[in-house]
Protein backbone atom coordinates (compact mmCIF):
# COMPACT_ATOMS: atom_id res chain seq x y z
CA UNK A 1 0.00 0.00 0.00
CA UNK A 2 2.77 2.43 0.65
CA UNK A 3 4.67 1.79 -2.51
CA UNK A 4 1.30 2.05 -4.52
CA UNK A 5 0.92 5.63 -2.68
CA UNK A 6 4.40 6.58 -3.73
CA UNK A 7 4.34 5.95 -6.77
CA UNK A 8 0.86 7.56 -7.04
CA UNK A 9 2.35 10.89 -5.62
CA UNK A 10 5.64 10.50 -8.01
CA UNK A 11 3.37 10.19 -10.70
CA UNK A 12 4.77 6.93 -11.63
CA UNK A 13 2.08 4.29 -10.29
CA UNK A 14 1.96 2.65 -13.85
CA UNK A 15 5.26 0.98 -12.97
CA UNK A 16 4.04 -0.94 -10.04
CA UNK A 17 1.39 -3.06 -8.92
CA UNK A 18 1.04 -4.05 -5.61
CA UNK A 19 -0.24 -7.22 -3.50
CA UNK A 20 0.99 -8.09 -0.26
CA UNK A 21 1.61 -11.80 1.13
CA UNK A 22 2.83 -13.14 4.50
CA UNK A 23 5.50 -16.17 4.74
CA UNK A 24 3.44 -17.83 6.77
CA UNK A 25 -0.66 -18.71 6.87
CA UNK A 26 -1.00 -17.91 10.48
CA UNK A 27 -3.31 -14.68 9.81
CA UNK A 28 -4.67 -16.29 6.89
CA UNK A 29 -8.15 -15.05 5.92
CA UNK A 30 -7.73 -11.80 8.40
CA UNK A 31 -8.22 -8.10 8.15
CA UNK A 32 -4.57 -6.07 8.70
CA UNK A 33 -3.83 -5.20 13.07
CA UNK A 34 -5.97 -2.34 13.86
CA UNK A 35 -3.33 -0.42 15.38
CA UNK A 36 -1.52 -0.68 11.73
CA UNK A 37 -4.85 0.67 9.80
CA UNK A 38 -5.09 3.47 12.56
CA UNK A 39 -1.63 4.74 12.19
CA UNK A 40 -1.46 4.60 8.04
CA UNK A 41 -5.17 6.39 7.90
CA UNK A 42 -3.90 9.00 10.53
CA UNK A 43 -0.75 9.32 8.30
CA UNK A 44 -2.89 10.28 5.23
CA UNK A 45 -3.17 6.38 3.74
CA UNK A 46 -6.32 5.13 1.91
CA UNK A 47 -6.18 1.46 3.84
CA UNK A 48 -9.33 -1.01 1.85
CA UNK A 49 -10.20 -3.92 3.37
CA UNK A 50 -7.22 -6.57 3.75
CA UNK A 51 -7.35 -10.02 3.50
CA UNK A 52 -4.55 -11.75 4.08
CA UNK A 53 -2.82 -14.59 2.38
CA UNK A 54 0.08 -16.67 2.13
CA UNK A 55 2.85 -16.19 -0.44
CA UNK A 56 3.42 -19.89 -2.60
CA UNK A 57 6.08 -20.76 -5.17
CA UNK A 58 3.92 -19.86 -8.08
CA UNK A 59 3.50 -16.23 -6.85
CA UNK A 60 6.91 -15.34 -8.36
CA UNK A 61 6.20 -16.47 -11.64
CA UNK A 62 3.71 -13.43 -11.63
CA UNK A 63 6.06 -11.00 -10.15
CA UNK A 64 8.95 -8.75 -10.89
CA UNK A 65 10.02 -7.75 -7.44
CA UNK A 66 9.21 -9.74 -4.15
CA UNK A 67 9.69 -7.35 -1.14
CA UNK A 68 10.72 -8.90 2.39
CA UNK A 69 10.87 -7.86 5.28
CA UNK A 70 13.06 -9.03 7.63
CA UNK A 71 15.71 -11.73 7.70
CA UNK A 72 13.22 -14.84 8.09
CA UNK A 73 10.47 -13.54 5.31
CA UNK A 74 14.23 -13.53 2.77
CA UNK A 75 14.88 -16.93 4.45
CA UNK A 76 11.44 -18.06 3.56
CA UNK A 77 10.84 -16.63 0.08
CA UNK A 78 14.36 -17.92 -0.56
CA UNK A 79 13.15 -21.47 0.05
CA UNK A 80 10.01 -21.32 -1.64
CA UNK A 81 12.17 -20.01 -5.11
CA UNK A 82 13.99 -23.15 -4.84
CA UNK A 83 10.34 -25.05 -5.25
CA UNK A 84 9.93 -22.96 -8.81
CA UNK A 85 10.89 -23.92 -12.17
CA UNK A 86 13.65 -21.30 -12.21
CA UNK A 87 15.22 -20.81 -8.71
CA UNK A 88 18.23 -18.71 -9.81
CA UNK A 89 15.75 -16.33 -11.26
CA UNK A 90 12.84 -16.64 -8.46
CA UNK A 91 15.76 -16.04 -6.21
CA UNK A 92 16.95 -12.63 -7.96
CA UNK A 93 13.51 -11.39 -7.65
CA UNK A 94 13.74 -10.98 -3.73
CA UNK A 95 14.66 -7.66 -1.98
CA UNK A 96 15.15 -6.49 1.46
CA UNK A 97 13.21 -3.77 2.40
CA UNK A 98 15.54 -1.99 4.61
CA UNK A 99 18.47 -2.35 1.83
CA UNK A 100 16.81 0.55 0.57
CA UNK A 101 16.41 2.57 3.89
CA UNK A 102 18.64 6.12 3.42
CA UNK A 103 18.40 6.26 7.24
CA UNK A 104 19.66 2.52 8.22
CA UNK A 105 22.81 2.51 9.60
CA UNK A 106 25.59 0.40 8.56
CA UNK A 107 25.70 -1.21 12.25
CA UNK A 108 21.78 -1.91 12.12
CA UNK A 109 19.87 -4.89 10.94
CA UNK A 110 17.88 -4.44 8.03
CA UNK A 111 14.93 -5.90 9.33
CA UNK A 112 12.17 -4.30 9.28
CA UNK A 113 10.79 -4.74 13.12
CA UNK A 114 7.20 -6.72 13.92
CA UNK A 115 5.63 -4.47 15.75
CA UNK A 116 2.81 -7.01 16.93
CA UNK A 117 3.77 -7.35 20.63
CA UNK A 118 4.27 -3.97 21.00
CA UNK A 119 1.81 -0.64 21.27
CA UNK A 120 0.89 1.70 18.70
CA UNK A 121 4.38 3.56 18.65
CA UNK A 122 6.01 0.79 17.10
CA UNK A 123 3.28 0.66 14.09
CA UNK A 124 4.04 3.66 13.56
CA UNK A 125 7.98 3.51 13.83
CA UNK A 126 7.30 0.77 10.85
CA UNK A 127 5.64 3.28 8.92
CA UNK A 128 8.59 5.43 8.71
CA UNK A 129 10.88 3.14 7.76
CA UNK A 130 8.62 1.65 5.00
CA UNK A 131 7.95 4.83 3.49
CA UNK A 132 11.55 5.86 3.63
CA UNK A 133 12.49 2.39 1.83
CA UNK A 134 9.68 2.79 -0.40
CA UNK A 135 10.99 6.29 -1.89
CA UNK A 136 14.07 4.53 -2.63
CA UNK A 137 12.68 0.77 -3.86
CA UNK A 138 10.73 3.11 -6.09
CA UNK A 139 13.28 4.77 -7.74
CA UNK A 140 15.24 1.55 -7.72
CA UNK A 141 12.03 0.33 -9.77
CA UNK A 142 12.34 2.90 -12.08
CA UNK A 143 15.63 2.36 -12.95
CA UNK A 144 15.70 -1.17 -13.98
CA UNK A 145 12.51 -0.55 -15.90
CA UNK A 146 14.65 1.82 -17.84
CA UNK A 147 17.94 -0.46 -17.98
CA UNK A 148 15.95 -3.83 -18.08
CA UNK A 149 17.83 -4.96 -15.18
CA UNK A 150 16.64 -6.60 -11.79
CA UNK A 151 15.84 -3.97 -9.65
CA UNK A 152 19.07 -3.31 -6.68
CA UNK A 153 19.60 -1.87 -3.96
CA UNK A 154 22.03 1.27 -3.75
CA UNK A 155 25.12 0.74 -2.68
CA UNK A 156 26.03 1.59 1.17
CA UNK A 157 28.47 5.01 1.83
CA UNK A 158 30.45 3.46 3.76
CA UNK A 159 31.48 6.74 6.25
CA UNK A 160 35.21 6.76 6.57
CA UNK A 161 36.37 6.36 10.64
CA UNK A 162 38.81 8.62 12.03
CA UNK A 163 41.91 6.85 13.14
CA UNK A 164 42.18 5.88 16.32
Amino acid sequence: MVLAAVAEHAGLAHLVEVDSAGTGGWHEGEDMDHRARAVMTDAGYGVPRHRAKQFQAADFADRDVVVALDSTHHLALAELADATDDPVAARAKIVRLRHFDPALDDDQPADVPDPYFGDADGFTEVLEQVRRSCDVLLDAIEVAVASGAGVAAPARQQEAKPPL
